[in-house]
């Protein structure tokens, strides 16, 4: 999961992009890294699936909603039925063409095949605001059941005096002479071949087609000031140590307007003093007596929401392990709960006294106190699973 780019980033648009921006896009990348005009190239294919897999989520209001919030965890691995590791290239023409109404190739330009398409208007280059990480603890109850946590972050956030535009009231921007407000300048380069036409971010106005006259005071122009904010954050049942979170647009504020970063959330969890963590299943570690192993007993053992009695039969062994189905954690993507798995050890006392020593004695020649080969095989053959 961390080794996934952003969807967004795949499809190259912005977080607050609509429906038919986000099919444009994937129908340009889709174009762009298409089979047909990539033949043999696994580069290209594995691109081709990856946009795939980002317009699966992002057309999805359901599935956008979560990505926004989790990133990569709210969706789950098996997101877009999991196009990088699994399905072929027939399984992704076959779902896209069923989404569009018709082949694939329609949805690429019709009776032409490969379709374009153009857009005007001014390219804005505005810094996109930087991620911030932040870690929070959390004990197996919060774990169990989900939680909302608030928590007070530093980060830069938008001038309120300027309204993150770095000027200092109306008027006081003009247009970027080098780019006359286009953001973008052309370069012209004479080859064997002819002249060829490149573009590239105005480096007088960074790409924002403005230039600012008179500063804004409490920012110096750069539309942001550093702050605080408290930031709530809803924590999903069933999460693991080490898992991130992402909430979009929680991070740092971007200068004069830019998007702002996310907000990474790591989850930490509390030691508890009695349960031991086992992904979705829970172990305690229950210490019998020599007399209880021997006769039986009813004993209480910790649960995440309480106490639960479990049952100890007569002749109980040691490496014994008693199952309480449920009584575990659920799965963060929602496929069931996992159990308690008590764990029987026996306490043998390293000291005993005169008169235990006679009543052990006794008890000694007894045939009932003496392994029999079957007694052996059965407790032996547990370590064997164990080790095999």
């Amino acid at each position: 999961m961390a080794n996934k780019r952003d969807y967004y980033e795949v499809l190259g648009v912005a977080k607050n992009a609509t429906a038919d921006e986000i099919k444009s896009a994937y129908r340009k990348k889709a174009i762009q890294y298409h089979p047909d005009k990539n033949p043999g190239d696994k580069e290209a294919e594995e691109k081709f699936k990856e946009a795939a897999e980002a317009y699966d989520v992002l057309s999805n209001q359901e599935k956008r909603q979560r990505y926004d919030q989790f990133g990569h965890a709210g969706v789950g691995s098996s997101a877009a039925g999991g196009y990088g590791g699994g399905m072929t290239m027939d399984d992704i023409f076959a779902q896209f063409g069923d989404l569009f109404g018709g082949h694939f190739s329609s949805f690429f330009g019709g009776e032409g095949g490969f379709g374009s398409s153009s857009r005007g208007g001014r390219r804005v280059v505005r810094p996109r605001g930087s991620d911030l990480r932040v870690k929070v603890k959390l004990t197996l109850k919060e774990v169990a059941s989900g939680v909302e946590k608030k928590i007070k972050v530093k980060k830069y956030v938008a001038c309120s005096k300027c309204h993150a535009t770095g000027a200092d009231g109306d008027g006081n921007t003009k247009t970027c002479s080098t780019c006359h407000g286009s953001g973008v300048v052309t370069h012209v380069t004479r080859t064997i071949i002819g002249q060829m036409q490149t573009q590239s971010v105005c480096p007088s106005c960074n790409g924002e087609g403005t230039m600012i006259t008179k500063k804004c005071p409490s920012c110096n122009g750069e539309g942001v000031v550093y702050d605080e904010e408290i930031i709530s954050i809803n924590i999903p049942a069933g999460v693991q140590e080490g898992m991130q979170l992402q909430l979009r647009g929680k991070g740092n504020a971007g200068r004069r307007g830019g998007d702002c970063g996310d907000l990474l959330v790591v989850i930490e969890e509390e030691h508890d003093k009695e349960l031991i963590r086992d992904d979705n299943d829970l172990i305690y570690n229950l210490l019998l007596s020599v007399p209880q192993a021997i006769l039986g007993d009813t004993v209480e053992v910790p649960t995440i929401d309480g106490r639960a009695k479990v049952k100890i039969d007569p002749g109980t062994q040691p490496g014994k392990i008693l199952r309480l189905r449920g009584k575990g954690l659920p799965s963060v993507n929602g496929y069931g709960t996992g159990d308690l798995l008590v764990n029987i050890g026996v306490y043998i006392p390293e000291s005993v006294s005169s008169d235990e020593k006679t009543k052990i004695r006794s008890m000694q020649s007894s045939t009932n106190f003496q392994p029999n080969q079957n007694a052996k095989d059965k407790i032996f053959n547990k370590f064997k699973n164990l080790v095999g």
